[in-house]
C-alpha cells in the first residue's frame, strides 16, 4: 500500500491531528505504532464501535496497535469502583473488545492488549511519576483532566495524577501516536508540553469526534437511554432507536446519522451500499455509496428519520449478532458480565442492609478502600 493511501486511512473521519509533519515523516520510513487506551469503568456500549472502526483503519494501514486496558487510571478516577471490582471489569473490557473486533473482521493477532497495572508499578514508571510531579503545576494537572476526570467540588489528588499517567503511557508503551476522542485534547496538549521536559519525544495525537448519543448529547454509560448496550436484544435496539433524537434535516446533533458516518460506512466493502428500505408507495429502497450522499439526502429531507432509524437499526443488529451469540453460549462470559456490572438495585440494597446493621450495633466492620495487590502485599515491619 502506498504511503498516501496509508495516511488517508489513518486520518479518515478524524476531527483533528496534532503532529502532521511527524506523521508523514514516520510513514515514509516505517509503519506507525499507535496506542488507544480505555479506563475500565463504565460498561462499554455501542459508541465504542467508533474507536473499533478506527482501529480497523489503522490495521489496514499496516499500523502496530496496542490497546491499553487502563485499570489503574480507572482506580484513580475519583474512586468510581473498588479495585476488586476493577479486576473483573478489566477482564470484561478485554473480552468484549475482542468480541467487537471479531464482529467487524479484525484479526486479533495484529493487536497487542496491555493492562496498565502490568507495567505502571515498575521502578522506571514510578520514578517517572515522581519526576513529572516535580515539574507540573496543580493548575495544569486539573485543567488537563477537566474533560475526562470526574469533576467534584473537592477533587482527590488521584484525579490530578490521571493526566500525567496518561502522558507517561506514551513513552512506556513506546508508541509514535496516541489515539482518542477529542475530549482528550487537553491531556494530549499536556503530554506535548511535559514529556519533552523529561527528555522524551513529543508524540502524534489522533482525535476522533465525540459521537452524539441517542438523546442528542454524548453517548454515556451513566445515561441508559442515551446508549445501546453491546448485549442488548434486537428488540431493545429498535426500541431505543425509536426514541432517539433524529430531527428532520438536522445533521449536527444526530447520533443515528453520526453512527452511520463513523461506523457503518467505514466498514462497508467497496461493493456494498448503505440501504434504506422503503415500500414502493413511499419511493422504494434508497442506496448510498458514500456517507456524504446519505447526509445530503437527509439534510434535504429526502430520507425520513423513521426510515434512517430502521436502516441503522438493521446494521447495528448485524454488528451485535455475533457478540450476543458468543456471550449467550458461554456461561463464563455471562457470569463475568453479571459480576463486573452487578445490578445497581442489589448493590444499593446490600449497602442499606450494612448501614442498618451498623446502626443496630451488630459489629459490622466499616468499609475500607480496596487497593491494588502490590499495595496490599507489602511485608509488615
Amino acid at each position: 500500500m502506498e504511503v498516501s493511501e496509508k495516511r488517508k486511512l489513518i486520518v479518515r473521519n478524524l476531527q483533528e491531528v496534532l503532529g502532521d509533519e511527524k506523521l508523514d515523516s514516520i510513514l515514509n520510513e516505517r509503519d506507525l505504532r499507535i496506542y488507544w487506551g480505555s479506563a475500565t469503568t463504565g460498561k462499554p456500549h455501542l459508541a465504542y464501535f467508533v474507536a473499533m472502526s478506527k482501529i480497523a483503519d489503522f490495521l489496514r494501514a499496516g499500523c502496530h496497535v496496542t490497546i491499553l486496558l487502563a485499570d489503574l487510571h480507572a482506580y484513580l478516577d475519583n474512586m468510581k469502583a473498588p479495585w476488586d471490582l476493577l479486576i473483573l471489569r478489566t477482564k470484561y473490557y478485554e473480552e468484549i473488545v475482542k468480541s467487537m473486533l471479531r464482529s467487524i473482521g479484525v484479526p486479533l493477532e495484529k493487536l497487542k492488549f496491555v493492562r496498565g497495572s502490568d507495567y505502571q508499578f515498575s521502578k522506571e514508571y514510578t520514578m517517572d511519576v515522581y519526576r513529572l510531579s516535580s515539574i507540573i503545576t496543580e493548575h495544569d494537572a486539573k485543567k488537563a483532566g477537566a474533560e475526562v476526570v470526574k469533576q467534584v467540588e473537592h477533587p482527590l489528588l488521584s484525579g490530578l495524577l490521571y493526566p500525567g499517567l496518561q502522558a507517561l503511557d506514551e513513552e512506556h508503551l513506546k508508541c509514535d501516536a496516541q489515539f482518542g476522542g477529542v475530549d482528550q485534547r487537553k491531556i494530549f496538549i499536556f503530554a506535548e508540553k511535559y514529556l519533552p521536559q523529561l527528555g522524551y519525544a513529543k508524540r502524534i495525537h489522533l482525535m476522533n469526534p465525540m459521537v452524539p448519543g441517542l438523546t442528542g448529547g454524548k453517548m454515556s454509560s451513566s445515561e441508559p437511554e442515551s446508549k445501546i448496550d453491546l448485549l442488548d436484544s434486537p428488540a431493545d435496539v429498535k426500541k431505543k432507536l425509536k426514541k432517539a433524537f433524529c430531527e428532520p434535516g438536522n445533521i449536527t446533533e444526530n447520533g443515528v446519522l453520526s453512527f452511520a458516518k463513523h461506523v457503518i460506512f467505514p466498514l462497508l466493502t467497496d461493493q456494498e451500499k448503505f440501504k434504506v428500505e422503503r415500500k414502493p408507495q413511499f419511493g422504494g429502497t434508497q442506496e448510498f455509496s458514500a456517507y456524504i450522499e446519505l447526509e445530503t439526502a437527509f439534510q434535504s429531507e429526502e430520507v425520513h428519520p423513521g426510515d434512517l432509524k430502521a436502516a441503522v437499526g438493521d446494521y447495528i443488529n448485524r454488528l451485535l449478532a455475533p457478540i450476543r451469540e458468543e456471550w449467550s453460549k458461554d456461561p463464563a462470559l455471562e457470569s463475568l458480565a453479571n459480576d463486573a456490572y452487578p445490578d445497581p438495585s442489589k448493590i444499593q440494597a446490600e449497602k442499606k442492609k450494612k448501614e442498618k446493621a451498623e446502626r443496630k450495633g451488630k459489629g459490622v466492620k466499616p468499609e475500607t478502600v480496596s487497593s491494588p495487590p502490590i499495595l496490599t502485599n507489602q511485608k509488615e515491619d
